[in-house]
């Protein structure tokens, strides 16, 4: 039996190379993780939940940095949908981000200094290969599930594919297999913003004042795709900021543009802009269906894990229908699959927001089985 306390912050040093898909490898890979729970005798309750593209391990604790609630405490805990009362819950910041785990930011064994733009190029399955690299240092074989939203869901499926003999079951939200052109365009446009600061530098920025400004504009314009036209009405409309006289000119006039600038802003304090460029990066190259010869269907054929897909009607970053096309492949490949789609308000960002439909599907879908 593992001893975990409820949302102990741990380090892992994974020795021996780590292979990447770009063909490089890091020799010693620091894995930043969190663990709720405790793992029962014979290491089958394990659950592990994977992080979208500016979360972190601080699924279900405080985050240290911002003191905010984790981001996903309302689902995750005690007597919760995904219960840590049964379950040893396992949430890891993935390879490339900057909340522990190996990045840009970390320091290159070779020079001393960090990475920065030298940090090898990675992908969805390389942060897979990482985790399952730590779920090996912490004697784990098998997951009763792993679990994720948007670039998380990705990093279940990932799982999936790659180890399907070490994944139960798979829950899948507000997800996709593959970027849409105009996911990446989107995207682009976020990196463009960053590499456009002049404190960028080409990524050399870790001794000096770092492309703030380039990240918050990425990070604004992220936003926007997290929300829904109605959301965004219903909260802000066209109402103006309040001020003791009219005024134009370019100060945030409407209270949307106060809205966007304060989360550009915030965002700054807590995430690295040379971590967002490898992270959307490696979210543009994920192709699941790739290297099947174009066929999703074929990278889950004779699986059996068990899936469950869950998309929200207001989603129009990862809509609906992404989420059909990988039940008709997972049908096709004769894997057990279930979906729902869930009528929600506030678009992509949905699976973070109180979601009592949601949370029941989650906690039934983890109950079979149990």
């Amino acid at each position: 039996m593992t001893d975990t306390r409820f949302g102990l912050n741990r380090q892992a040093r994974l020795t021996g190379s780590l292979m990447l898909d770009g063909g490089a490898s890091l020799p010693e890979v620091e894995i930043a993780y969190e663990t709720y729970g405790v793992l029962d005798a014979d290491a089958s309750n394990a659950i592990l939940i994977c992080h979208a593209l500016t979360g972190d391990q601080h699924v279900a604790s405080p985050h240290p940095r911002t003191g905010k609630p984790g981001w996903w405490q309302r689902v995750v805990g005690p007597g919760k949908p995904i219960d840590t009362d049964t379950h040893l819950v396992i949430c890891a910041n993935v390879l490339g981000s900057c909340m522990g785990s190996s990045g840009p930011a970390s320091l290159d064994p070779a020079t001393g200094r960090p990475f920065a733009m030298r940090f090898p190029v990675i992908t969805i399955r390389d942060m897979v290969r990482a985790q399952a690299a730590l779920l090996d240092h912490l004697g784990i074989q098998r997951l009763k599930a792993v679990v994720g939203g948007s670039m998380g869901g990705m990093q279940a499926l990932q799982w999936a594919a790659t180890y399907p003999d070490r994944v139960a079951a798979a829950l899948v939200i507000a997800s996709s297999a593959r970027h849409s052109a105009q996911n990446i365009a989107f995207h682009e446009v976020g990196r463009q913003a960053i590499m456009a600061d002049p404190n960028w530098r080409g990524g050399e920025y870790y001794d000096a004042a770092p492309p703030a400004a380039g990240l918050a504009v990425a990070r604004m314009a992220a936003h926007i795709t997290y929300l829904s036209e109605a959301g965004l009405t219903e909260k802000f409309g066209r109402r103006l900021q309040a001020r003791d006289a009219k005024s134009f000119g370019f100060d945030a006039d409407f209270q949307v543009e106060s809205y966007l600038r304060h989360q550009g802003i915030s965002f700054t304090d807590r995430f690295d802009a040379n971590s967002y460029l490898y992270i959307t990066r490696a979210m543009d190259y994920l192709d699941i269906a790739e290297e099947h010869g174009g066929s999703l269907a074929a990278a889950f054929r004779g699986t059996s894990t068990r899936f469950c897909l869950i998309s929200f009607d207001s989603d129009w970053l990862y809509p609906t229908a992404e989420s059909r096309a990988i039940v008709h492949a997972l049908n096709a490949a004769g894997a057990p699959v279930s979906f729902v789609e869930l009528s929600s308000p506030f678009g992509h960002d949905a699976f973070l927001l109180e979601q009592p439909e949601m949370d029941r599907v989650i906690a039934g879908f983890l109950g079979v089985g149990a």
